[in-house]
């Protein structure tokens, strides 16, 4: 019974499809933990970068295409600092709003159809299966440009604009007063997050070949369950041990909807699947917490009912 359900293929396309979302997942560590920003347009985002990345591919540059999504996605991101930062609209309803607009972007890149098939087109993948062909290749590739991603922007964090930005999320009145402007931090931070979000899409059309109109839908509460999970099991520490956990969060994430649907769980019931994991995921710190504190709890009693017990034999 394990064996069918733990199956090397299960695990591998866990990985794939993690390290893919893990993107995103990255994208919520830079603006929800460092910069303590809700961007709500990533689902949007991700949509934008796939539809992209999909018509570049279409035309034959499915290498330009991951470039021309992570671009997409940069001008996503400006688009919603500029709102927040010179407009003065909170960044929830700035996300929401970019989010909403998003979807007509993203259905007039598609050329106003719903989906896309990238079936007959050259990808990045197919490219690499012409050189090296085995099982694991798909793999291989997503592996080397997370890892080159994920390397990038912990040397990023480490530089002096990297350090500002974190340090916006902590106290953007400390970063005004040492001269750095938190619109400019804010604006590279959203536009950071938000090329990987586009390049997380656009992996995911050359990888699924095709691209839907609501194949984003979701993909925020998914990777900030997956940026949870990742700090609640690696901790907080230096930025390139958050990064792996983040990635590793949104891993594990996949690898539980993978058992799911190896259980036969009905199409129908998989939202509901991915909203008990999500709840779970996050809620999860919160019961971490509170089991400590009852463990400390029951401590101090057991320890006052043997001072208790001491007393009365002296007496």
């Amino acid at each position: 019974m394990l064996s069918s359900v733990f199956t090397v293929s299960l695990a591998q396309s866990a990985i794939e499809l993690g390290c893919i979302y893990g993107l995103v997942a990255l994208a919520l560590f830079v603006s929800f933990s460092l910069l303590n920003i809700a961007d709500l347009s990533t689902d949007g985002c991700f949509t934008l970068g796939c539809a992209v990345c999909a018509i570049v591919t279409l035309n034959g540059h499915p290498i330009l295409g991951l470039f021309a999504a992570m671009a997409a996605g940069i001008a996503s991101g400006y688009v919603t600092a500029f709102l927040q930062t010179r407009l003065g609209i909170q960044s929830i309803l700035a996300g929401i709003i970019v989010n909403t607009g998003l979807y007509t972007i993203n259905i007039a890149v598609m050329g106003f159809a719903s989906n896309v098939n990238l079936f007959a087109s050259d990808t990045v993948f197919k490219k690499a299966e012409a050189l090296f062909d085995s099982n694991w290749t798909d793999l291989f590739v997503i592996l080397v440009i997370v890892v080159i991603v994920a390397l990038v922007l912990a040397w990023f964090l480490g530089t002096r604009l990297g350090l500002s930005i974190r340090a916006t999320g902590d106290n953007p009145f400390m970063i005004r007063a040492s001269s750095v402007s938190p619109v400019f931090t804010i604006t590279v931070g959203l536009c950071v997050a938000n090329a990987m979000t586009g390049l997380s899409g656009g992996l995911l059309a050359q990888y699924q070949k095709s691209c839907d109109i609501n194949i984003g839908t979701g993909q925020v509460t998914i990777a900030l369950a997956s940026l949870i999970i990742g700090e609640t099991l690696v901790g907080r520490g230096k930025v390139m041990k958050r990064i792996f956990g983040v990635i590793l969060g949104s891993c594990l994430y996949r690898f539980i909807v993978a058992i799911a649907l190896r259980f036969n769980v009905p199409a129908e019931c998989l939202k509901l699947v991915s909203s008990v994991i999500v709840a779970v995921a996050i809620a999860l710190p919160y019961l971490k917490q509170q089991a400590a504190f009852m463990k400390t709890k029951r401590a101090a009693l057991r320890k006052r009912k043997q001072g208790g017990g001491i007393h009365a034999g002296i007496d």
